[in-house]
């Protein structure tokens, strides 16, 4: 078999990803998920949708100077403004895309665009042209393509490649598609337009009935060459097709699929930093990973079975199609305790896949000496946790000084905190709760001058024992918009306070709460904290 087919991955976590509910990421936080998807081999990333919002822009605009190697993509619906805000935003990329996008299928023509399908198509090569005479890579989608009349899809695709797309994108919006419904639907399209050699074409299938994967494999064996994605398969609804799905089926069935397409296929993707790239998605984004999660959940690789583990001992291909090493899931042994030196840390943190500065490292590694004192043994789990939690990862606008608490069955949880700001001004507050958690967030509502909703909030132990770290996650919302926060502790009580300020302290970043001298205030909060 001597032909070579290469499938680019189109990242798209921190735009279709972060456009699921409770899952939006700060600019620092994208600015961080977009380098470790430059450095996982990703050839696109889909920065965001530029004209969403002046934080979109930023943070899209941010990673184009900042991430050089892969593709820097905007998504534009098919309207003259979009276009030109998109390209702002990506211009300073070293190889930008603009990705234009107006839906096809009857429905959506009808009731949501209001026109009828030649005025959908004369729209579309007029965008494509527009940004065309700005960017040299255009990539024209139509949205719920799955569910679209396949001749008017040939007779689209056809006049916006002629019009200068250079990638057409198939989108099962919804994830209505079934696999042999999906990949005849892509066979149609290659054999019914007549210049599709003239641009790459991709699928982007949502998981709603759970066929995300399978239809994103029947597109490539039916002749797509980009798959669309997201980082634990996160996005609207049910989800998009997961990354570390399609790139270990390539690799792990390569025999079967290289024969299906009659072609060897390759991705640039080093799936050795699957995980930790994971982690830090789900980290940022406060969506933990379910433990039964395929790749990447925590049961991935667990044998609790007595035959399995007997199966693996002897031989691990018993019960493991693939190796935990395979997506750099740590394995390494060694021990770290409060003797261990920096050396042995450091090496850790890189086999974690943390790529620290000489700073931020060095705070690191302080944390570590503490925790050691606490703790007998430094699990994997807790470097990660402190490696994510001991340096913020945007400036801080509140930092926790100390804080008190008082509580019991017979009387009212009190709290006193105490806060610093970015430029020292110390504020303390007293409050009252149901419970003392409750009334510690009371506090702090009352030092910032804010009432959100508290929408979510959870604590989970980090690692097994009663002297494991709690990493607390607490998910708010001030009018439309949604902040996440996370903190880690030994002290449960104070892991809670320091994901309620991390959220806060976005919430500042975004704008949505204006920094202001509040007189202290006892308040009553919207969600109730045991």
């Amino acid at each position: 078999m001597n032909t070579v087919r290469t499938i680019r991955i189109f990242d798209t976590t921190l735009r279709d990803g972060e456009q699921a509910p409770g899952f939006s990421m700060n600019q620092a936080e994208k600015l961080e998920v977009a380098r470790a998807l430059d450095a996982l081999g990703v050839d696109v990333i889909e920065a965001g949708f530029a004209i969403a919002s002046p934080g979109d822009f930023d943070s899209i605009q941010q990673i184009a100077r900042a991430v050089r190697r892969p593709i820097i993509a905007s998504l534009s619906r098919a309207v003259e403004r979009d276009i030109d805000t998109s390209w702002e935003a990506v211009r300073g990329a070293e190889r930008p895309r603009i990705h234009v996008f107006i839906a096809t299928s009857p429905i959506h023509m009808q009731y949501k665009l209001k026109m009828k399908p030649d005025e959908v198509i004369e729209r579309a090569v007029a965008m494509v042209r527009y940004a065309k005479r700005k960017c040299p890579d255009i990539e024209f989608s139509a949205e719920d393509a799955s569910r679209s009349d396949p001749a008017f899809l040939c007779r689209i695709f056809s006049e916006v490649i002629d019009a200068g797309a250079t990638t057409i994108n198939v989108p099962d919006t919804v994830g209505y598609a079934m696999p042999s419904e999906f990949g005849e639907l892509i066979r149609t399209i290659r054999a019914g337009t007549p210049n599709i050699d003239a641009a790459v074409v991709s699928a982007h299938c949502h998981n709603d009935l759970g066929f995300a994967l399978a239809n994103s494999l029947a597109a490539i064996e039916a002749g797509a060459d980009q798959v669309e994605c997201t980082m634990n398969g996160i996005g609207e609804r049910a989800g998009n097709t997961a990354l570390e799905e399609i790139v270990m089926t390539m690799r792990t069935r390569a025999a079967y699929l290289n024969a299906a397409c009659g072609a060897e296929l390759r991705c640039g993707v080093d799936s050795s930093k699957i995980y930790a790239t994971s982690r830090l998605v789900s980290s940022v984004t406060g969506a933990r990973v379910q433990p039964n999660k395929a790749i990447v959940g925590d049961n991935a690789f667990a044998h609790e079975s007595g035959i399995h583990q007997h199966g693996v001992l002897s031989n691990r291909e018993t019960y493991e199609i693939m190796t935990p090493e395979s997506i750099g899931l740590p394995r390494n042994k060694m021990v770290l305790g409060k003797h261990s030196g920096r050396h042995a840390f450091d090496e850790r943190l890189k086999e974690l896949g943390f790529q620290l500065d000489q700073g931020r490292a060095e705070l690191v590694f302080e944390a570590f000496k503490t925790l050691a004192d606490k703790k007998k043994i430094v699990t994997n789990r807790d470097l990660e946790a402190l490696a994510r939690d001991a340096v913020p990862s945007a400036p801080a606008a509140w930092q926790l000084e100390r804080f008190i608490i008082n509580s019991g069955t017979t009387i009212a949880a009190t709290s006193a905190i105490s806060l610093v700001s970015a430029d020292g001004e110390k504020r303390e507050q007293v409050a009252i709760g149901d419970g003392p958690i409750d009334a510690c967030f009371n506090a702090i509502d009352g030092i910032v001058g804010a009432k959100p909703l508290l929408e979510d909030f959870s604590v989970d132990s980090v690692t097994d024992g009663k002297d494991a770290q709690g990493e607390a996650r607490v998910r708010i919302r001030l009018s439309e918009q949604t902040f996440n926060g996370r903190g880690v502790s030994t002290d449960v009580v104070e892991a809670s306070v320091r994901a309620y300020i991390d959220a806060i302290n976005d919430a500042i970043e975004d704008g949505a709460i204006v920094p202001r001298p509040v007189a202290g205030a006892e308040q009553e909060r919207s969600t109730q904290c045991q």
